[in-house]
């Protein structure tokens, strides 16, 4: 017999954990790379930087030849859509700046598609809003779209949608974006290039003596206080108590944060060859991170009565299956956190539904080959994918093959 506690099943080593901020970068499975404004345009003319950008497009072509996936958050739109509207300098009223990032963004994506397409990579437009990745179904919606981008080796290129954000709904800053997006593909490493080549404990353009702050493992008081100290001349919205608050989002979701310098050509070569920046590393990785958060930071919706052989299955690391389901309870949504039980009703995991629950009772105890022809569409073939599950009880399982 093999007996699976309820650490479920073996988690990697994060990048942090593993080789320290060294290898957080280079051993990240997953990377989210994000661009501020004033590394992609030139301040006075408003003329993108072609070279810089061709650099970044070659670093990150060496990212997937190693079999690392990369997702792009760039600011840039308004600055461009600036230029080309002939806007005049100084503040523009909001209609002004969605103006702008509706004329810029074309001009972005294209910039984008034209630099990745000379190393043979795809690259996709993705705009999101704030709303978006707290919305639940938006955000399911959003992180189908991205994992389907990555598997297909393309680049997500993603900027917040400008055009049609409120001031209610809108992020306002692309380092926050940022590190939602990282939790939402369960990104091991965030990169925030920027002007600045990290955190300081006093303002390093006005204390030559400014000391900067290498590492980070806890986001204490004594480092917020830091935030208001250390300037950036950015032409973005973000500034250093912005790039904080992504920091925690990041840590939290168990993903490592550089706050780096990225003016130089090659920003990403520049930090693996050991280029001064600050690392935000997290005391978990993305993985234990989310099964926590599934264990213990979601209000079930329902419940999944199970079959001993999807018992059997969950206890070997498998992904629970419609077939494995007997009986469905509560009325939930898709993504959805519902308890998992036993046949005699013991929970013995929770896990995030793939489907409503009047879908799920429409496909328990059917094949995944199934599914279209019961519900009219082609969904998931699991009804509780293994990424998305978490036991909570010890679980036994009958020995493979003995």
């Amino acid at each position: 017999m093999v007996t699976v506690s309820r650490t479920d099943t073996p988690t990697p080593p994060s990048p942090a954990s593993g080789g320290g901020k060294k290898a957080a970068l280079a051993k990240a499975k997953r990377v989210v790379v994000k661009i501020g404004s004033s590394l992609l345009v030139e301040g006075a003319s408003g003329a993108l930087r072609r070279a810089w950008l061709a650099a970044l497009a070659e670093d990150v072509a060496r990212l997937q030849q190693r079999g690392q996936e990369v997702v792009i958050v760039s600011s840039g739109a308004i600055a461009l859509g600036r230029r080309a509207l002939g806007l005049p300098p100084g503040a523009l009223r909001l209609e002004e700046k969605q103006a702008a990032a509706s004329a810029g963004q074309i001009r972005l994506a294209h910039a984008y598609q034209d630099a990745l397409a000379k190393f043979g990579i795809g690259a996709a437009q993705v705009l999101l809003t704030g709303d978006d990745t707290e919305s639940r179904r938006r955000y399911l919606n959003a992180k189908s779209t991205l994992m389907t981008l990555l598997g297909l080796q393309a680049v997500p290129v993603i900027n917040e949608n400008d055009t049609v954000a409120t001031e209610e709904i809108r992020y306002g800053d692309n380092d926050r974006l940022a590190a939602r997006v990282a939790q939402m593909v369960s990104a091991d490493c965030l990169v925030l290039l920027s002007d600045i080549d990290g955190l300081y404990d006093a303002d390093p353009s006005t204390q030559p003596a400014a000391k900067l702050i290498p590492e980070v493992r806890e986001i204490t008081a004594a480092i917020e206080a830091m935030a208001g100290a250390t300037k950036s001349a950015d032409m973005g919205t973000g500034g250093m108590i912005t790039k904080l608050a992504a920091a925690k989002i990041a840590m939290n979701a168990g993903c490592a944060m550089a706050l780096a310098d990225g003016r130089k050509e090659g920003p990403l070569a520049a930090i693996e060859a050991g280029s001064r920046c600050t690392w935000f590393l997290p005391n978990a990785s993305p993985r234990t991170a989310r099964k926590n958060w599934i264990a213990a930071g979601l209000k079930p919706s329902g419940t999944l009565v199970l079959d001993a052989g999807a018992v059997g299955a969950m206890a070997r690391g498998k992904s629970l299956l419609p077939a494995g389901v007997k009986a469905v309870k509560g009325d939930f949504q898709r993504g959805d956190a519902v308890i998992l039980a036993a046949p005699d009703g013991t929970e013995i995991g929770r896990g995030l539904s793939a489907y409503s629950a009047a879908d799920a009772r429409k496909i328990i105890g059917h094949k995944s080959g199934e599914i279209e022809g019961l519900l009219g569409y082609r969904g998931r073939d699991e009804m509780v994918h293994r990424d998305d599950l978490v036991i909570t009880a010890e679980l036994v399982a009958p020995e493979v093959g003995g």
